[in-house]
C-alpha cells in the first residue's frame, strides 16, 4: 500500500486562521483534493475544488451517520439530521420540515425587525461598540430561541457550550459541553411537555407525527433542538460579522450599497460566497472506496469539504474569485451546503441578515472599523471574528 503524501495545515498557524485563502489557492493549483494534517487530526482528505466539493456534498457514499441506528448512548445531541444518513435522515428531515415552514419563517420578519431596532437603540448612542456582542450574536440568538419557544434559555452558558463544540476545543471539552448541553436541553423539553402545547417550533416537534404516526424520540428531540439552536445562531453571527467586515474593508462597495439598497440581496449572497460563516463542512466518512478529484479514497477514510476554498475557485468560470463584488452576476456558492444536507435554516439566515444590514446601514452613517488586529475564532468549522470593534 502506497504511503500518501500529507500536507501539514497546522504549520501556517495564526496566519492561516486569519486568512486561509492564499493557502487554499495554492492547494487548488496542484489539485482539487489533498490529504492533510489538521490540529489533533492526522490524515484526512480535504476537498478544495468547487466541482469536487459539490459532488462530495451530494455523494451518498460519503456518510454522516456516526451513531448506529437506534443507539441512545450519552451523546443525545448527535441524534439529529446533520449526523444522519437515509433512511434516518429522510425521516428526521421530513418531520422537522413539516414545522419549519417558509410561512413560519416569513411571519418572523416583523419580530426580527423589532429585535434589530431594540439592539440598535441600545448600541447607537454609545458611538462605538463590538458589533458581535451588540448585534451579530444577540439578534439570531433571540430569534431562534423565540422560534423554538425557549426565550429563557441561559444564553451565556449555552454560548460557551456551543463555541466549545464548533470551535477548536479539545476532545474532553467537547464531550463535556455535549453532555451538559444534552442534559440541559432534555430538561427544557420535559418542562415544555409538562407545560402544555404551544405554537412554537419545539412544541410542534414534540407533537409532530407523520401519516404513519411516526414521531421524534426523546433523544431525537434533544438532537434536533441542539442542531436548530446551534446552527440557528452560530452561522448567522458570522454572516453578519464577516459581511460587515467585508463592507468596511471595501468602502467603494459599502458606498454603492448605501446608494442603492436594492443591491442588498446580491450583496448578502456575495458575503456568503466571499467569506462565508462555515469554512469546512462537518466530517464525512467513506462508506466504500471511491475516486474524487483523481484521488483514490479508501473505505473508512474521512473526507472534509472546504466550502470557503470551493467558493473562491475560479476554475468553474467565476471571474475574479478573490474580488468582493456585490454586483456579481454569478452568485452560486456552497455556503449553505448542497444535496440532502442543504441548510434548512438558509431562509431564516438570509432574512436576519437582510434586516440587520438594512437597519445598520440606515441608522449608522459613517460606520468604520476601529484600528487594531482582529482575532479570528479558532478551528476549521466556523469562520468568524471574536470581536468586531466599530464606530460611527
Amino acid at each position: 500500500m502506497a504511503i500518501k503524501e500529507i500536507i501539514d495545515l497546522t504549520e501556517p498557524g495564526v496566519e492561516f486562521v486569519r486568512d486561509p485563502y492564499p493557502v487554499y489557492a495554492r492547494l487548488r493549483e496542484s489539485g482539487p483534493v489533498h490529504y492533510v494534517r489538521l490540529p489533533d487530526v492526522d490524515g484526512v482528505w480535504l476537498v478544495v475544488g468547487y466541482e469536487e466539493a459539490r459532488a462530495a456534498l451530494a455523494d451518498p457514499r460519503l456518510g454522516k451517520q456516526w451513531l448506529p441506528e437506534g443507539e441512545a448512548g450519552v451523546r443525545s445531541v448527535g441524534h439529529n439530521m446533520l449526523e444522519s444518513d437515509p433512511p434516518r435522515h429522510t425521516r428526521l428531515r421530513k418531520l422537522v420540515a413539516r414545522e419549519f415552514t417558509s410561512r413560519r419563517i416569513a411571519a418572523l420578519r416583523p419580530r426580527v425587525q423589532e429585535v434589530t431596532d431594540r439592539l440598535l437603540d441600545e448600541m447607537l448612542p454609545r458611538g462605538r461598540a463590538d458589533l458581535v456582542e451588540s448585534l451579530a450574536f444577540p439578534l439570531p440568538m433571540t430569534v431562534i430561541c423565540e422560534l423554538l419557544g425557549v426565550p429563557d434559555l441561559d444564553r451565556e452558558r449555552f454560548r460557551g457550550w456551543s463555541q466549545a463544540i464548533v470551535g477548536n476545543a479539545d476532545a474532553g471539552q467537547v464531550e463535556f459541553a455535549e453532555r451538559q448541553m444534552g442534559a440541559y436541553l432534555a430538561e427544557l423539553i420535559e418542562d415544555k411537555r409538562c407545560g402544555g402545547p404551544g405554537d412554537d417550533l419545539l412544541s410542534g416537534l414534540i407533537r409532530a407525527r407523520d401519516e404513519n404516526g411516526d414521531a421524534l424520540s426523546s433523544a431525537e428531540l434533544v438532537g434536533m433542538a441542539f442542531l436548530l439552536l446551534v446552527a440557528g445562531h452560530e452561522t448567522t453571527v458570522n454572516l453578519i460579522a464577516n459581511g460587515t467586515l467585508a463592507l468596511l474593508r471595501h468602502p467603494e462597495q459599502l458606498a454603492a450599497l448605501r446608494a442603492d439598497l436594492s443591491l442588498l440581496d446580491g450583496a448578502i449572497e456575495e458575503m456568503l460566497r466571499w467569506d462565508g460563516p462555515v469554512e469546512i463542512a462537518t466530517w464525512r466518512l467513506a462508506r466504500e472506496p471511491l475516486e474524487l478529484g483523481g484521488r483514490r479514497i479508501a473505505a473508512g477514510e474521512t473526507v472534509l469539504v472546504g466550502l470557503a476554498s470551493a467558493d473562491r475557485d475560479g476554475s468553474r468560470g467565476l471571474p475574479e474569485p478573490d474580488t468582493f463584488d456585490i454586483r456579481r452576476q454569478q452568485r452560486s456558492h456552497l455556503a449553505f451546503g448542497h444535496g440532502i444536507h442543504y441548510c434548512l435554516g438558509a431562509p431564516l439566515a438570509r432574512l436576519e441578515a437582510h434586516v440587520a444590514f438594512a437597519s445598520l446601514l440606515a441608522r449608522a452613517p459613517g460606520l468604520v472599523l476601529q484600528p487594531g488586529r482582529l482575532e479570528w475564532r479558532g478551528g476549521f468549522l466556523m469562520r468568524g471574528v471574536r470581536e468586531l470593534p466599530v464606530s460611527w
